[in-house]
């Protein structure tokens, strides 16, 4: 019955999963085990600043990012300081130095879809590449680390 529980556990509500990508440094390290929180996105929503997991337009894979903007919000890197609605976004975990000069967009987020970055920009592949993601695949929000 324990285990029974247990995997209940692990398949609808926590999972572990490792980080195998730099594009979270320095918040959350490569190699770094997070804790997914499965009903997260459901029920308390997705809100800028979460770490969302979802299932990457690039290759398919769980991809781990900061959810940035949301339906009709405009999102913009002016010399790499985050933009969206035209007010500049306090990042404490993106080194700017290391991505001085960046600039991109802006550009709309649609109905139903979530913007992500990652915090390294310079490693990250997010919807700078392939476009906001729809909310329905963002599979969970990170539970801990917190904030990341």
């Amino acid at each position: 019955m324990l285990a029974a529980g247990l995997l209940a556990t692990r398949l609808w509500i926590l999972e572990p999963m490792t980080v195998n990508s730099e594009s979270m440094e320095p918040a959350v390290p490569t190699g770094s085990t997070i804790l997914l929180y499965k009903p997260g996105p459901i029920l308390a929503g997705v809100h800028a600043g979460d770490l969302v997991v979802f299932t990457s337009p690039e290759d398919g894979h769980p991809a781990l990012k900061r959810a940035i903007a949301f339906r009709g919000q405009s999102v913009a890197i002016e010399d790499s300081v985050l933009m969206v609605d035209g007010v500049p976004q306090l990042e404490p975990g993106v080194d700017g130095r290391r991505i001085d000069g960046t600039y991109f967009g802006p550009v709309t987020v649609p109905e139903g879809h979530v913007f992500v970055l990652g915090d390294n920009r310079s490693g990250s592949i997010d919807s700078r590449i392939y476009g906001s993601v729809p909310l329905e695949n963002v599979r969970a929000t990170v539970l801990w680390p917190p904030g990341g």
